[in-house]
């Protein structure tokens, strides 16, 4: 069964560059096949279209790496913009090979190619361009975001760089050329340099309505895609309450709208043989938010619609055991628990690939709430997905939290922690309004969302299979409503 969350089947998802035309997204993305060799196998752009998030055409290799001799041995992440009757993609090409190096460090390079169908390129190396030290580190000069500037009349292209002075862990910035033709670039001075990170990966500038939106994407202090927003496409940006579109499980997420809703594009990285616990990888799946303007001007992520519908047949889920003060009827419970834990659980396994949705209301003073997934009988053994009021928190959680070694009398005291580092994202919780929270599971992955609001994506590995459960934590809560669906086109059983 191929994975719901797309990954091609002999490789993993990199970052993904999304172009619209004429009812279809072009999906190019850099195709992982960790060669585990000092230089790898080199990377190339593929391409995948789809026309809702769900079915998705493969075209393979589009825009193939080159050899050790060139500069894009490896061709890394860009964008597309059409001009007349031709699309001009820029790339950014790296070659770690002596040859292309600088005292010991592979520079980077922005490099350009054209097609007249989105599917046949022809690369153009004639147009190559490297930074120069004056303003820029040349080791550090990729991920070409081009666009129109309506206001000068120039194109734009936005890069991932480092300024060449300051802490060197906070030169990270958005460089900026610019040019009359998309041929030939002028090198300008920073784009934006807040003095906050490395760099900027995978920048890229969007208007809606009466804003801009400035997205880019981190990997100091924090795995994580931001946003900042600005009335003017120059700025001065705001950074909002919350400036991340999801967590540590989606990364480079890059969008693209259809004319009428704006989405955004990243990968659910794997980690290091399969195991919870284990480092996160580079490259992954395919994920697929939607991203919606909120009164202020602020971003609200959610499912979507096409997503959501396409798990349209409902099965029985029918909660059947409990664990402390519970009242349970067919698809709803009552949990009582102002000093204790409350749990109840279905009387079946969940499918592997489903939907799952449910709405929530708790009284104030709960502690926490929410869904568990895979969960033994016993209620010992889960993922949580914990709903905090007091901290206005989402986490993801499992427990037990670690996996006893051998040697070990006990897995409580060593090593335990309070929830997957960088799986938390704010939130409003407010007692005795109602919550919904709904969850697209793909055996290892999951996408959950809550309230249309917020979004995280997660994987799980250690528990394959297991039971559906809501559970309370000092406190008392309605679970109002549920439902487990599976797609209008399988069949129920997806074990």
């Amino acid at each position: 069964m191929r994975d719901f969350f797309y990954r091609p089947i002999d490789g993993y998802v990199g970052d993904v560059i999304p172009y619209y035309e004429n009812g279809i997204f072009y999906l190019y993305y850099l195709h992982a096949h960790r060669n585990p060799e000092k230089y790898g196998e080199g990377t190339s752009w593929y391409l995948i279209t789809t026309s809702d998030f769900v079915h998705y055409t493969e075209f393979g290799e589009v825009l193939p790496h080159a050899t050790k001799e060139y500069q894009d041995l490896n061709a890394f992440t860009g964008s597309i913009i059409k001009q007349k009757d031709t699309y001009y993609l820029y790339y950014t090409g790296y070659n770690a090979y002596e040859q292309y190096c600088s005292h010991d460090v592979p520079l980077q390079a922005i490099m350009l190619a054209v097609s007249k169908d989105l599917i046949k390129w022809e690369k153009l190396p004639q147009y190559t361009f490297y930074t120069s030290d004056d303003i820029y580190e040349m080791s550090d000069w990729r991920d070409p975001f081009v666009f129109k500037n309506e206001a000068t009349g120039k194109y734009c292209m936005l890069i991932a760089a480092r300024e060449n002075k300051g802490p060197m862990r906070r030169r990270g910035c958005i460089g900026l050329c610019t040019s009359e033709n998309l041929l030939d670039w002028n090198i300008e001075s920073p784009f934006f340099s807040p003095g906050l990170y490395m760099t900027h990966e995978c920048p890229e500038v969007f208007q809606m309505g009466d804003w801009w939106y400035l997205i880019y994407s981190t990997f100091s202090e924090r795995f994580a895609t931001h946003y900042r927003m600005a009335k003017f496409v120059n700025g001065p940006w705001i950074v909002p309450e919350d400036d991340t579109i999801d967590g540590r499980g989606f990364y480079a997420g890059k969008t693209a709208s259809d004319g009428e809703k704006r989405y955004i594009f990243g990968w659910i990285p794997t980690k290091q043989g399969k195991n919870d616990f284990a480092e996160y990888e580079w490259a992954g799946n395919l994920i697929v938010h939607e991203l919606r303007q909120n009164q202020d001007g602020t971003l609200s992520v959610c499912i979507p619609d096409s997503v959501e519908s396409y798990f349209g047949k409902k099965i029985a889920m029918n909660l059947s055991r409990s664990f402390g003060e519970c009242t349970i009827s067919e698809s709803s419970s009552y949990m009582n628990v102002p000093a204790a834990f409350g749990a109840v659980l279905s009387e079946r396994d969940l499918p592997l690939r489903c939907k799952i949705t449910c709405q929530m209301q708790f009284e104030e003073g709960t502690k926490g709430f929410g869904i568990m997934l895979k969960s033994d009988e016993n209620f010992d053994v889960s993922y949580y997905i914990r709903l905090e009021p007091c901290m206005n928190r989402m986490v993801f959680d499992m427990w037990p939290r670690k996996i006893k070694k051998a040697e070990e009398d006990t897995w409580e005291i060593n090593g335990d922690k309070a929830f997957f580092v960088e799986l938390e994202r704010p939130c409003e919780l407010k007692s005795r309004e109602i919550h919904k929270v709904t969850i697209i599971l793909d055996d290892t992955m999951c996408g959950i969302y809550l309230d249309g609001k917020k979004t995280m994506s997660v994987r799980m590995y250690r528990i394959r299979n297991g039971k559906l459960g809501f559970f309370a934590s000092e406190g008392t809560v309605h679970l109002l409503d549920f439902g487990v669906y599976v797609p209008n086109e399988q069949q129920e059983e997806m074990r």
